[in-house]
Order: structure tokens, then sequence, then C-alpha cells
């Protein structure tokens, strides 16, 4: 047994010795069911690099939160929220279940005008499983106003800039701020306007809205 341990940067610790079952050397997305540590008050965001602790393994990773629900497609969540669980994916090598799960936040301390690093429990859980097809997805919403407006029909403009774009995204509903949906029709011009039909009287103070959707990743961190 060496020295004392006396933080992260220097100094040694117990030396553990430990055999790995059948690809647990191999590297995976890893879920984590966790919950945000009650002493840690401040903001925590996804992909805010963090050591994990798991089991006898430390690993550095940058999470992504998402809900912990059921079903095949989970949204994304930027922040990790108080006393709700909710599912932490990063990329790390593969742990079998049942093991704990804590994370470390690194934040510069200074003491008598010397800066130095300690480390701030940030969240903590267990291991849920290892499953790159998981679906995270992160909601995205386009808005464009009203240019010219008539009935239920209106001309809208800024949601897109270039006609490619509204023959791609055609087939996307559209909702407004004052509850009316719709379809786009058709493009006008070379500059993004749109046609679009409603499923009643549009105004030119409402806001045209439409949803989108984008599978995110954890970020994988070199060092």
């Amino acid at each position: 047994v060496g020295p004392a341990w006396s933080g992260w940067c220097g100094g040694a610790g117990a030396v553990v010795l430990s055999s790995l079952m059948q690809h647990e050397s191999k590297l995976t997305v890893m879920h984590y069911g966790v919950t945000k540590a009650t002493s840690y008050d401040a903001p925590l965001r996804s992909k805010t690099p963090l050591w994990f602790h798991v089991g006898f393994r430390r690993e550095r990773c940058a999470a992504i939160f998402s809900t912990d629900s059921l079903g095949d497609k989970h949204k994304f969540e930027r922040f990790l929220h108080a006393r709700r669980p909710s599912m932490a994916t990063v990329y790390a090598p593969v742990v079998y279940g049942p093991a704990p799960v804590l994370g470390f936040r690194e934040e510069v301390v200074f003491t008598n005008g010397t800066a130095s690093i300690a480390a701030q429990l940030a969240l903590s859980g267990s291991v849920r499983k290892a499953d790159p097809d998981r679906v995270i997805l992160k909601r995205i919403i386009l808005t464009g106003v009203p240019f010219k407006t008539h009935k239920s029909k209106a001309v809208v403009r800024f949601m897109f800039h270039n006609p490619d774009d509204i023959r791609w995204f055609k087939p996307l509903e559209l909702w407004t701020k004052y509850g009316m949906r719709g379809k786009i029709r058709d493009a006008i011009g070379t500059h993004g306007m749109m046609k679009c039909l409603f499923n009643g009287v549009i105004q030119q103070r409402d806001t045209i809205c439409a949803t989108m959707y984008k599978r995110v990743y954890p970020k994988f961190l070199l060092a």
C-alpha cells in the first residue's frame, strides 16, 4: 500500500487488483440511472466533463442527460434537475450491474491566494445497461412570420431561406402561437418564402412554428 491519497493530481492510493468479465475491456455507450446530489446547488449542464466512479473504475466523461421513462425514444435534458431521476449516457467501458455510480465535478478553489483543484459530488446512482441503440432526441422549434394573410392562407417567411429546404421539409406539420394547425403548400421565389394552409383564419400577428427532433450523442473526451 502506497502513501495516502492527496487529491486528483499527484499522490497515490491503495493498489486495486481485479479481473474483468467478458467484454468489460470494450468501449460502448453506457447508461446510468442518476439523481443530482442534494449538496450540489450549481446548475449541471449536459456534456459537462465529470469524473465518474463506476464500481472500482474511474473515467472522465461528458455525459448527456435524458428522461428516465419507458418507450423507445427519450427526451434530451439540457440540465440535470434536482430531486428527479434521470439517465446519464456516456462513452465508457462495459460495466455489468449492479454497480454504484458517483459523479464528481472538478472546481478551482482559492485558499489564501493559492489555487487548488477540489472535487465535489454532483450526482449519484447505479449502472442501468449498455445499449448503443437507445434513442435520445432533442426538440428544435423553427419559427416564421406571416408576410401576407388571407383567411386560412398565408405566405410565411424567415422559417427557411432556401426553396430546396422548403420542399425537403414539406411533410412537416405547422402550428401557431394562437392554436392553428397547418401544412406547407409550396415554395415561392428563391429566398425562402412559402405558401401555407391552416385550419382556421390566420392573423398577421401570429407566429408560425414547426417542431423537429434531432438525435443527440454523448461527447467523447480524448483526455
